[in-house]
Parts: C-alpha cells; sequence; structure tokens
C-alpha cells in the first residue's frame, strides 16, 4: 500500500484503530456486570468470582510489552488481526460451550492475551500513519474512544444481562470483531521495525514477571491485607523484577524498552500523569457502581447510564486538546485538567445519601473534561517521544501505565473506603450475630438487612440505612485521597514536562 493511499485514508484508519480499541475496553467491564447471573449459573463462589475479573487484567497487564514487541517486530497490522482473532473465537466459544467458573476464567485469561496484542497495535498504527502535525488530533480521538470504552462496556454489559443472561456478553464480541477485522484486512497498512531488530527474549520474560507479579499483589491487596504474606511475597518479586529488568535493558545490544526513553521529560512525566490520572478515574468509576447500585438501587444498566456525562465531558476535551496545548502548551493543559479532576473530587467529599442526582452528573462531566485534557496530550508527548520502530513497545507501556495505575487506584481507594466503612457502621442493637459480617462488607450489610425485612424484622431497615450512610462516608472520604494525587499530579506536570 502506497504512503499516498495510506494517507488519504488515514481517518478511516482511524475509526477502524477506535473501533478495535472499544473492543478491548468492553472487555474490561462487561463481564463485571454478569457477576451475580455468572455465580448463580455456573455456582460460582467469590474467590472464582475474583478470578474471573482478574484473569484478564493480570494477563493483558503482565503481556502489554511483548506485545508491543512482536507487533514492531513482525508487523503491527498482524498483532492486530491476530489478536481480534483469540478475543473473538474465545468468546464465541465461551458463549457457547462453557459450563463451569474454571472454563470461564480461562477464557478470560485467553481474552487477555488477544488484548494484549490489540491495544499496543491501535496506537502504534495510528501514530505511524498521521504526520506530526496530525497526530495530536489523532491521538486524542483515540484517547476519547478509550474513555468512552468504560462507560459503554458497563451500558452494553448491563443491557446484555439484562436482556438474556450472562453469555450475552460474550456474544456481543464476535460480530463487532468480524466488522473490525474485514475493515481492518482492506484498509490498514502493516507497518513494523524495517531495521528487524532482534527481540529480546530475556527482556521480555522479565517484562511479564514483574508486571505480572505487580498487578496480582495490587488487586489481591485489599482481600488478602496488604501485610499478608502473598502480597508482600508477589510484591517483592514484582520489584525485584523489575531492577534486574532495568539493569539487564541497559546492558544488552537490543533492548525490549531502551531506558534512556525515561530520560526524556516527555516521555516520563506523560507517563506518571497517566498513571495517576486512572488511579483516580479507576478508583472513582469503582465506588459509583456500588453507589448507584446499593445505595440508590439502581439496575445495572440505570446505573451505567448514570455514567454518560464522563465521556460527554472526555470526548471533546481530547478530540481539541492539540488546539489548546499549541496556545497554552502542554504542561499548562494537563496541569489544568488534573486540577479540574482534583476539583470534581473535592466537591465529591460534599455528597450525601440524599444528594441529587445533577450534583454527581456535574462531578462526572467534571472529571471528564479533565481526563480528556490530561489523557490526550500526554499520549501524544510519550509517542512523539520515541522513534517509530519502537512505537509498538511505546504504545504498550503506555498502556501499561493506565492498568497499573487502574490498579492501583481501586485497590488503595477500595482500602481506604473499607476502613471508614469499618469505623463508621453501627450495627442495630439484636443483630450482633450478623456483627462481623455487616461491619466488613457493605454488599452483605444491604443482603442481609433485604433479608431481614423480607422476614418482618424491622431491623433490616435499620441496618441497610445504617450500611449505606457508612459506605457514603467512605466513599467521599476515599474522594479526599483521589482529590490529593490528582493536585499534587497538576503540580509535578505544571512545573517538570515540557510545554512543547
Amino acid at each position: 500500500m502506497d504512503a499516498e493511499t495510506v494517507h488519504h485514508r488515514r481517518w478511516i484508519i482511524l475509526g477502524i484503530m477506535s473501533l478495535s480499541l472499544v473492543i478491548t475496553l468492553l472487555n474490561n467491564v462487561t463481564v463485571n456486570v454478569a457477576l451475580p447471573e455468572l455465580s448463580k449459573d455456573l455456582d460460582a463462589d467469590n474467590t472464582e468470582l475474583q478470578w474471573i475479573m482478574d484473569a484478564y487484567v493480570v494477563v493483558f497487564g503482565g503481556l502489554l510489552l511483548v506485545m508491543g514487541a512482536l507487533g514492531d517486530r513482525f508487523g503491527r497490522k498482524h498483532a492486530l488481526l491476530i489478536g481480534l482473532a483469540i478475543v473473538g473465537l474465545v468468546s464465541a466459544l465461551t458463549a457457547q460451550y462453557a459450563t463451569s467458573s474454571e472454563q470461564v476464567i480461562g477464557a478470560r485469561a485467553m481474552m487477555g492475551l488477544g488484548a494484549a496484542l490489540v491495544m499496543p497495535a491501535t496506537l502504534s498504527v495510528i501514530v505511524v500513519v498521521f504526520p506530526p502535525e496530525e497526530r495530536g488530533k489523532a491521538v486524542g480521538v483515540w484517547v476519547g474512544m478509550a474513555g468512552v470504552g468504560a462507560p459503554i462496556g458497563l451500558l452494553v454489559g448491563g443491557w446484555a444481562v439484562e436482556s438474556f443472561d450472562w453469555r450475552a456478553v460474550f456474544w456481543i464480541n464476535p460480530p463487532i470483531i468480524a466488522l473490525a477485522m474485514i475493515l481492518s484486512i482492506v484498509l490498514v497498512p502493516n507497518s513494523k521495525d524495517e531495521r528487524e531488530t532482534p527481540m529480546d527474549p530475556v527482556g521480555a520474560l522479565l517484562s511479564v514477571g514483574a508486571l505480572g507479579s505487580i498487578l496480582y499483589a495490587i488487586i489481591e491487596g485489599p482481600s488478602l491485607g496488604w501485610t499478608s504474606k502473598e502480597v508482600v511475597a508477589l510484591g517483592s518479586v514484582g520489584m525485584i523484577l523489575t531492577f534486574i529488568f532495568i539493569q539487564w535493558e541497559r546492558r544488552t545490544e537490543h533492548p525490549m524498552l531502551p531506558i534512556e526513553f525515561f530520560q526524556n521529560r516527555g516521555f516520563s512525566l506523560g507517563l506518571i500523569a497517566i498513571t495517576l490520572a486512572f488511579f483516580v478515574m479507576f478508583s472513582f468509576m469503582f465506588t459509583q457502581m456500588l453507589h448507584f447500585q446499593l445505595v440508590r438501587e439502581r439496575s445495572a444498566f440505570e446505573a451505567a447510564l448514570r455514567f454518560l456525562p464522563l465521556p460527554l465531558g472526555l470526548m471533546p476535551m481530547a478530540a481539541n486538546s492539540d488546539r489548546f496545548c499549541e496556545r497554552f502548551g502542554n504542561n499548562n493543559v494537563v496541569s489544568f485538567g488534573l486540577f479540574l479532576i482534583g476539583a470534581a473530587m473535592m466537591i465529591f467529599t460534599t455528597v450525601g445519601v440524599e444528594s441529587e442526582y445533577w450534583t454527581l452528573a456535574v462531578i462526572f462531566f467534571l472529571v471528564g473534561m479533565g481526563m480528556g485534557l490530561t489523557m490526550a496530550p500526554s499520549t501524544t508527548m510519550v509517542m512523539d517521544s520515541i522513534p517509530h520502530d519502537k512505537a509498538g513497545v511505546g504504545s504498550a507501556t503506555n498502556d501499561a501505565s493506565r492498568e497499573v495505575g487502574g490498579a492501583f487506584g481501586i485497590a488503595i481507594v477500595g482500602s481506604a473506603v473499607n476502613e471508614i466503612y469499618q469505623r463508621r457502621m453501627v450495627v442495630p442493637e439484636g443483630l450482633e450475630s450478623h456483627s462481623s459480617v455487616v461491619s466488613e462488607s457493605f454488599p452483605a450489610a444491604i443482603r442481609i438487612g433485604g433479608e431481614l425485612l423480607a422476614q418482618g424484622n424491622s431491623l433490616g431497615l435499620e441496618l441497610i440505612e445504617n450500611a449505606k450512610f457508612a459506605f457514603v462516608e467512605g466513599m467521599t472520604g476515599a474522594a479526599a485521597v483521589s482529590a490529593i494525587v490528582a493536585v499534587l499530579n497538576a503540580i509535578l506536570v505544571k512545573l517538570y514536562m515540557p510545554s512543547r
């Protein structure tokens, strides 16, 4: 495919890459909505349900760097098509044949592998296809679609489960993936490292071990305890492997991820901004699904609808961030976006059980605007800091920073919510036998309260009201942590991120 044809098709290619990106992000959240149905139909316990969620994230995050490097070496279009095929085929087989939680866990792990091939390929193709003067706009659109992916996933997952059953969550993928594959085969050019630099198998293994161990330790920290042997051991292994990986990449002749990239302030500050922005966003979305479903008693679909102000704020800001950056400078735009997120989180600390939805809608909209102004310029800066022959690895590093930041956000903010909830929770007199369960778990308190009400026991209503109050106190208290993270990030970016 000649360069002139590619240039004429560049916006169509951006649309195809955006569609492929949304597929990977849909799978990150749609299954969360289906967990209650999976629990009933497959008789899955809490550990198995946790693994159904975590298998995708751990495999996806752990393999990102390796799959990005494979795309650079053997062709980004090939990586994209193979990844899409894996996700589509495994989804169809799971929807049709899965009869146990173990099969669903295995399927989710395989889908994570496929997604790890797809996501770095989408951004690296965009960076190669677009000229420098249009790259900021194109990356802004990509970031906008990335921001839409999670809310759309919640909407689609909620609709599928309520209209059909949990299998519909997996049936969504094949037709969309088939369309994306056909369009990619016909219209997307292949690109790769023309120098055919040798692979770095040692670096690849070290990156998988380091990222996988760190992600798993972060995810399991809240449930097993941050000082438990398993979490401490996994976290330690992850940190040791990270240190060894850095030393190896410095010494090897053909490193998978050249460490000197991090000496570029645009690259390193862009990654830090992305990591901490996703720390706030993922933790906020995590608490809000519980808030809308258990405190405000909405269905999964109704809860997802209430997230829509977030992408409505995010998309226009991300798509136009390149113009803002030209006028005001990257550091000022990203810093302002982070201050917007911090301000939204501070407003959120005033929310109560009876607060009107419009207050929450404004908060969601402000968070979306802040994310759009933060993510698009930061991602552009990361990708502009590296040569085209490393575009896949650069994209994978960008994606890994999202995953690690999001996992940390959910784990740390989730732990803060639980800590405040346990302190604030008052168990009604007469329910001492349930004290340990309802004091530790907000969903369990709501469930037990509902069972008591069904039996005609009025203490159930008091238990539910006390649990809702304690959870909202924890949720708003933890929002202060997110606000502090966002504001400190904003100051760091303002002072040290390059303006151009």
